[in-house]
């Protein structure tokens, strides 16, 4: 029986991420992961929901949209800090990645920068050494997890409104959810050859995309430090994998990434296609990014 005051702070905890420090706990935090698990059941919705063009195309811009926040901004920019912006590219794409529901930027860079200096070692709570669904979504759910280290990212920590997206990382997928609503509805009724409707987005844009788009990233976690192809010599287990490359936008370049993180590219040659790459030299050329960095030709020829 989880005691009443528990129960309160796990409930409380939904909305104010900071409200409660659960790093001293142990196991999984059923209350706090309800959404979490809710999510998952209601893709079941698209068997009442339907389907429509319109829907997919909905799901696939929701995927790829946020797929790049959190490989553009949640990875290479606030864990690692391989190119600059602006203030405002910094809130909104923070906000765009906390959309995706993997809590927010600070929360996620915390945990990456910690996974760099322990990978695949007894402190890396991801590691596929702890079994395959821990480092797939298990460790994710404990509550251990929950708790933002901020001593860990004090660079970003210091901006207020990257602070507070951070502390109600619920906001942005309740909003999103709520136009994908919206969209569906107004479709419905200025555009109804195209066979949408609110309760359909919402499935379709928000939830399907929302758990694919979950699992496809934290496949970078169990997946790519087991199955691909090592090019460096690491001192962990990660490994290059294009599918899943091609999946996250070029994330999938796993061992390229370990052996030099420092780089906004992680595919390291021509042949490695890195969308992610490419989107933030195009976003150079119109100065919403710049100073990217580059990996150097000495890291590139060092081979395992």
């Amino acid at each position: 029986m989880i005691p009443k005051s528990s129960r309160t702070a796990s409930i409380i905890a939904w909305f104010d991420s900071d409200a409660v420090d659960g790093s001293a706990a142990k196991g999984i935090a059923w209350l706090r992961v309800i959404p979490f698990i809710a999510l998952h059941i209601a893709c079941f919705a698209v068997f009442w929901v339907g389907y429509s063009h319109t829907a997919l195309i909905a799901m696939l811009l929701a995927y790829a949209v946020r797929m790049f926040a959190i490989t553009g901004f949640y990875h290479r920019y606030f864990s690692h800090k391989t190119f600059k912006t602006h203030a405002w590219m910094e809130a909104l794409f923070a906000f765009i990645g906390a959309s995706s529901a993997q809590r927010g930027a600070l929360w996620w860079a915390a945990h990456h920068r910690k996974h760099h200096r322990h990978s695949d070692t007894e402190h890396d709570l991801h590691s596929p050494r702890h079994g395959f669904w821990q480092s797939h979504m298990l460790w994710f759910l404990n509550h251990h997890a929950f708790t933002t280290d901020y001593s860990v990212i004090q660079d970003f920590a210091k901006r207020p409104i990257l602070r507070w997206l951070n502390r109600f990382d619920m906001l942005a997928p309740f909003v999103l959810a709520i136009f994908m609503y919206g969209t569906g509805a107004l479709l419905e009724h200025i555009a109804p050859q195209l066979g949408t409707s609110g309760p359909q987005l919402l499935v379709w844009g928000f939830v399907v995309s929302t758990v694919l788009l979950f699992h496809v990233t934290v496949s970078i976690n169990s997946v790519a430090h087991v199955w691909g192809r090592r090019r460096y010599q690491t001192g962990d287990d990660s490994r290059n994998n294009a599918l899943l490359a091609l999946l996250t936008f070029g994330e999938g370049w796993h061992n390229n990434h370990h052996h030099y993180p420092n780089s906004a590219r992680q595919g390291f040659f021509w042949w490695e296609f890195d969308l992610t790459y490419l989107t933030l030299r195009s976003m150079q050329v119109l100065g919403l990014t710049w100073d990217l960095k580059p990996v150097p030709v000495h890291v590139k020829r060092q081979s395992a």
